[in-house]
């Protein structure tokens, strides 16, 4: 069977593998810009950090309508736009190991306007732990000197303060879940709790 030479003599000149090969370049180049972007995005070490939740915008609260809202609502309208957020290090609290519970409390604005917080003393948070009934095993309090201080914090739109401390965990007894719970005394209602876990 003879073969059909058409496609060699259509198709196999100098100017189409000229063509070929720029198409076939420019293709590779944008692959491997590809790959290192791709690269560069997942070959990142991000360290996850929580952030206050932010203000649903319009578009937001259009397409998720029954969704909470984040931003949550006080009684005392000087607290209106303030979010507190709390992290707890470590998670699991290892009794042999840890002799101290890390504690840290963000108060962030989320509102247009800066709000003026007064505190009478030097103490601004208070930290409990408690059992999973809600007794109380220990407070921050006890452990630190409290002076008549005092002072007024302006936290303006859209910044934070953070609270960085530590409570002594001798308290607690291993396998069982506890509380930790952080307000701040002068307000009442800023107040937050997390449930951790403690092993032996």
């Amino acid at each position: 069977m003879p073969l059909d030479k058409g496609f060699d003599t259509n198709f196999a000149t100098p100017k189409t593998f000229g063509l070929f090969s720029l198409l076939m370049t420019r293709r590779i180049l944008l692959l491997l810009l590809l790959l290192l972007m791709a690269g560069d995005i997942f070959g990142q070490d991000i360290t996850p950090t929580p952030t206050p939740a932010r203000r649903r915008g319009w578009l937001s609260r259009i397409l998720h309508p029954f969704s909470p809202e984040v931003v949550p609502h006080y009684k005392d309208s000087r607290l209106r736009g303030l979010a507190l957020d709390l992290q707890i290090t470590p998670q699991t609290v290892k009794l042999s190991e840890v002799r101290q519970l890390g504690v840290k409390v963000t108060l962030a604005n989320l509102s247009k306007r800066p709000v003026p917080l007064d505190f009478p003393t030097n103490q601004r948070i208070e930290i409990y732990l408690m059992d999973s009934a809600g007794d109380i095993l220990a407070k921050w309090s006890d452990n630190h000197a409290i002076a008549e201080k005092p002072v007024t914090i302006l936290i303006n739109s859209q910044e934070r303060v953070e609270y960085n401390e530590t409570i002594a965990t001798r308290e607690l007894t291993p396998n069982k879940v506890f509380i930790a719970e952080v307000f701040f005394p002068q307000y009442p209602e800023l107040r937050i709790r997390q449930k951790f876990l403690a092993v032996p």
